[in-house]
């Protein structure tokens, strides 16, 4: 069982920045993704940013690319997501996700387990 705790969240200005964390109990070091998604009131959710803890490779957004970077410390268990130049369309509920075995990061649905998510909101 995995339980994942996300903090950070907070209102900033436009163009501000923010880093979000997620520390992971009970964490499997081997061939699991952990990512980060958003939902905006009324909208679905979707994928931000993922990372593989084997390789440590990482998948972006088109919407955050070159903003937004996403890092796993694998001594804390802990992944971080540093967001720079906010805008309010980044306004949202953040959420971490740890997954078993993902071959589609952004598909909410291939993904095991979820925190309860950290509120970011730009105006």
């Amino acid at each position: 069982h995995v339980q994942l705790v996300e903090s950070g969240g907070a209102s900033v200005q436009t163009g501000g920045s923010l880093r979000l964390a997620c520390a992971a109990s009970g964490y499997t070091y081997n061939r699991n993704c952990m990512a980060w998604f958003r939902q905006a009131p009324g909208k679905e959710r979707e994928g931000v940013a993922a990372v593989y803890a084997g390789g440590g490779s990482t998948r972006y957004a088109d919407s955050v690319r070159g903003r937004f970077t996403i890092s796993l410390d694998n001594a804390k268990n802990t992944v971080y997501l540093q967001m720079n130049s906010l805008n309010p369309e980044d306004t949202a509920m953040y959420y971490c996700a740890y997954g078993l075995f993902v071959s589609r990061v952004f598909d909410p649905s291939e993904y095991n387990y979820w925190g309860q998510g950290t509120q970011v909101t730009v105006s």
